[in-house]
């Protein structure tokens, strides 16, 4: 994809590449389709990086924006779904 992803340059660089790590997780589960267990990992170690959800919010709002692909509705999916299921967005 064509387009930068949202970061707080105050991260620390293993912090900016997780973050980064969970939004591709994100188009992964638009583009392919992805174990629930990665999408909950990498959920988990951003909500380390970005415990707000005021800020979580604005991240994922503002990368919604530019890729189109919703972390709040692929992060709901993997949350509903059982442990072994594929989420797929569409």
């Amino acid at each position: 994809m064509e387009y930068q992803y949202p970061i707080d340059y105050n991260w620390s660089t293993d912090e900016i590449v997780d973050v980064i790590k969970f939004f591709e997780v994100i188009e992964k589960a638009y583009e392919k389709g992805i174990d629930r267990e990665e999408v909950m990992n990498v959920y988990r170690r951003f909500k380390e990086i970005v415990p707000s959800k005021a800020e979580e919010k604005t991240l994922c709002g503002e990368f919604e924006e530019i890729s189109g692909y919703s972390s709040y509705r692929t992060v709901k999916k993997a949350k509903e779904a059982s442990a072994g299921d594929r989420i797929k967005m569409k």
